[in-house]
C-alpha cells in the first residue's frame, strides 16, 4: 500500500506561480509512474501530467497545461513535483497526485491509477 501525500498548494493571483509536491509516505516511489490529476467542482477529475521512474520521460495534458506546468522527480527526495506558471483562473482545482506500475505514462483514466493523495487546493484569482 502507498500513501501519497501532497504539498504545496494555495491562493495565487492569475499569472503566478505554485510548485505542488508529493511523496509517499511510509515507502518509496521505486518502480512507480505518478501522475498529476485535478478537479474543479462540479466537473470530473481530469489528467494533467505523468512522469517516468526515471524521470526521462513525461507526458501533458495537451492542451491545459502544456507550456505552463513541468511535471519533474527528484528521487534522492523520493518526491514528485509539478511546477505550475502562468496559472490561469481556470486552474482553480483540487490537485491530485497519483502512483501506478506499468510500463506506459500514457495513461490519462484516473482509476488505472492504484494509489492517491487526499489533494491539495489550488486557487487562483483573477
Amino acid at each position: 500500500q502507498v500513501q501519497l501525500v501532497e504539498s504545496g498548494g494555495g491562493l495565487v493571483q492569475a499569472g503566478g506561480s505554485l510548485r505542488l509536491s508529493c511523496a509517499p509516505s511510509g515507502r518509496t516511489f521505486s518502480n512507480y509512474k505518478v501522475g498529476w490529476f485535478r478537479q474543479a467542482p462540479g466537473k470530473e477529475r481530469e489528467f494533467v501530467a505523468a512522469i517516468s521512474w526515471s524521470g526521462g520521460r513525461t507526458y501533458y495534458d495537451a492542451d491545459s497545461v502544456r507550456g505552463r506546468f513541468t511535471i519533474s522527480r527528484d528521487n534522492a527526495k523520493n518526491t514528485v513535483y509539478l511546477q505550475m506558471n502562468s496559472l490561469k483562473p481556470e486552474d482553480t482545482a483540487v490537485y491530485y497526485c497519483a502512483a501506478r506500475l506499468g510500463q506506459s505514462i500514457r495513461v490519462v483514466t484516473a482509476i488505472e491509477y492504484d494509489y492517491w493523495g487526499q489533494g491539495t487546493q489550488v486557487t487562483v484569482s483573477s
